[in-house]
């Protein structure tokens, strides 16, 4: 079908954009599933033509520049995934001593919560970049490329740096993973790497967020002047609580002494937890709805425009480029933590310039979050993966558009409450075209179609173990009667579902 991809000309005669993406996968079997499935789209980006996003890079252009990155992402390859974690901070504490504890080099701004985390963080790197502060910024999963996990001055270090950050610090992982008892794992190496590559740049401050948790987290070797919590909801149950309450006790971790803290809307438990803790740290304190909030906001083009109240007044008349009331929300959070590392608030009453509150927020971008890729019918990409994350995605959805016929793309991750994303989205959509990523972490179509049918009902739901396939079907579907000109599709369920689709969409 045309719309997948559109043959704008620069493909090769014969191409088949689908075939050459599996083909790429299933010659890459010697590598990590995730690294594998994220070159293979962008070798099949870069050979359908069209300029890269400057904030989700492809492969690198240069023959000898694109071997060294793969030589770095195997050798990643060969460490313990996101998934499989121990505990502790031992190893990485061993390294950043080794380093001469980079981190310790400027200012930080940590993030924890449940959902927001990444898009709190590119807005917060917005407005100190606004305000003419050099940033770095480490935050995950990635959407495509793993370079888009280590930003300088907003845009992800370039594929020569990061290789050259690696080989670095590498003579000094190899020590500690001699030294230690287990080897530093994957989200470990890449965390040092992005401490040693702010140190070097040199930054002003750095804007992190923890990969899971926060007390034992690898980011938690630094001291962040300001913790930034969102909100706490249920995910990674198995390893941080069953309740908001517990996990809240897992991720308050990051509050150190005499921080500010500044906390979103919490579910009572979790706030009780938060403010505990930092009362032990002698930490200050700001709050969703008492300190800071959303004043008021309405839909407009491309996004919405928002009245903030900060922690040093109001603030009118800003544009953001998101959709959803929930990135109104993570903007009020953002601006309060900016607030709070410049003092602004009972020392410093005065808010921050407006005209560059303006400009910072009309600026932020967050891909794979609420991402329209395609017209006609209109593709939208989310990464909601958590019942918490879809519940607030199909009200943004419900809010910005008004598709007369809505088709989802799910693809999930197993270890995953699937069930929950399901239910929640269950309203919205029409039809729901189960599928599957190209990583080890995927749910098999087969079982999310069975999860699927229990929700939706067997006439609602399709399947399609091929995402391609699924996109194809689902834009079928969303076209397939005339009364229906309204119709969409949603492609969410996972980062890594939304991050191989957007590649096999290609975004403009």
């Amino acid at each position: 079908m045309s719309e997948l991809p559109p043959d704008n000309g620069n493909a090769p005669d014969g191409f088949d954009a689908d075939g050459d993406f599996e083909d790429i996968i299933a010659a890459e079997t010697d590598r990590d599933p995730d690294l594998a499935v994220i070159e293979a789209g962008s070798r099949t980006l870069r050979t359908l033509g069209g300029p890269p996003e400057p904030d989700v890079p492809t492969r690198p252009a240069d023959p000898e520049t694109d071997a060294a990155l793969r030589e770095v992402e195997t050798e990643l390859a060969t460490r313990w995934g996101e998934t499989k974690l121990e505990p502790s901070v031992d190893r990485i504490a061993a390294l950043m001593d080794l380093l001469g504890d980079p981190q310790r080099a400027y200012p930080s701004i940590h993030l924890t919560g449940t959902n927001g985390k990444t898009t709190t963080a590119r807005m917060i790197e917005a407005l100190l970049g606004a305000f003419d502060l050099r940033t770095g910024r480490y935050t995950s999963p990635h959407v495509q490329s793993v370079t888009e996990r280590i930003s300088l001055d907003g845009a992800p270090v370039s594929a020569e740096r990061f290789v050259e950050t690696y080989r670095d610090i590498k003579p000094y992982i190899e020590m500690v993973d001699a030294a230690q008892e287990y080897r530093l794992s994957f989200f470990e190496v890449l965390t040092a790497m992005a401490y040693a590559a702010f140190s070097d740049a040199p930054v002003d401050v750095a804007v992190v967020e923890v990969g899971m948790g926060g007390t034992w987290d690898a980011t938690n070797v630094i001291d962040g002047d300001v913790a930034v919590v969102t909100p706490i909801d249920l995910d990674h149950t198995d390893r941080l609580g069953s309740t908001p309450g517990e996990i809240a006790g897992e991720k308050s971790g990051i509050i150190k002494q005499g921080a500010s803290v500044v906390m979103a809307q919490q579910p009572v438990d979790a706030a009780q937890v938060l403010l505990r803790k930092s009362a032990e740290a002698d930490a200050t304190v700001a709050r969703e709805g008492l300190e800071f909030g959303v004043v008021a906001r309405q839909v407009a083009v491309g996004g919405q425009l928002i009245t903030l109240r900060g922690l040093g007044g109001e603030y009118d008349e800003v544009y953001l480029p998101l959709h959803g009331a929930h990135q109104a929300h993570n903007a009020s959070v953002a601006l309060a933590a900016v607030e709070a590392f410049f003092g602004v608030g009972a020392g410093r009453p005065h808010p921050l310039d407006i005209d560059t509150v303006r400009k910072a927020f009309a600026a932020v971008s967050s891909p794979g979050r609420m991402e329209v890729v395609r017209r006609s019918p209109t593709v939208v990409l989310d990464a909601a993966h958590n019942p918490a994350g879809a519940r607030v995605t199909a009200e943004a959805v419900d809010e910005a558009f008004e598709f007369s016929r809505l088709i989802g793309v799910v693809g999930a991750s197993a270890d995953k409450n699937v069930r929950g994303v399901l239910e929640a989205f269950e309203p919205i959509f029409a039809e729901v075209v189960v599928t599957q990523n190209s990583t080890h972490r995927a749910m098999p179509a087969d079982d999310l179609a069975a999860l699927a049918v229990e929700v939706f009902g067997e006439d609602r739901v399709q399947v399609e173990p091929r995402l391609p396939d699924a996109l194809e079907a689902a834009i079928t579907l969303a076209e397939e009667e005339s009364e229906f000109a309204g119709g969409g599709v949603l492609v969410t369920g996972s980062v890594y579902t939304v991050g191989e689709a957007r590649l096999l969409l290609k975004r403009g």
